[in-house]
């Protein structure tokens, strides 16, 4: 299919980090765990410690999931930005280097979503 360009775009973005009040979004995605179609958009503070982003904001959004009760998110693999991450609980945010709409993916080995279905 032929596609036009409409020309270029001009205009300020509305999800600059200027325009949330001091926090950031984070984007966070669960390997193999499906039932959650996409990546969580997370609103989160800076200053915040990595463990208090894992027991404040990701243990409750990721609680629907069956596997959420077995999965040790301190002993996870993560990425960030598709690369390996190994985060500092005590550590800020910031300070490790989370950056306003970063992508924080977590992979929990042996865990494979329902019924091992990666769902």
């Amino acid at each position: 299919m032929t596609i036009k360009a409409i020309g270029a775009y001009r205009f300020t973005p509305r999800d600059l980090e200027e325009n949330f009040h001091g926090h950031r979004l984070l984007y966070l995605g669960w390997d193999r765990h499906l039932m959650f179609c996409s990546p969580f958009a997370l609103l989160v503070k800076p200053q915040m410690s990595f463990a208090e982003l894992l027991d404040q904001i990701v243990q409750p959004a990721i609680a629907a999931h069956p596997d959420s009760a077995k999965a040790d998110l301190r002993q996870a693999t993560w990425y960030l930005n598709d690369e390996p991450f190994s985060p500092d609980f005590a550590a800020s945010l910031e300070a490790q280097g989370l950056r306003h709409k970063d992508m924080l993916r977590l992979d929990t080995p042996g865990l494979n979503g329902l019924e091992g279905s990666c769902s």
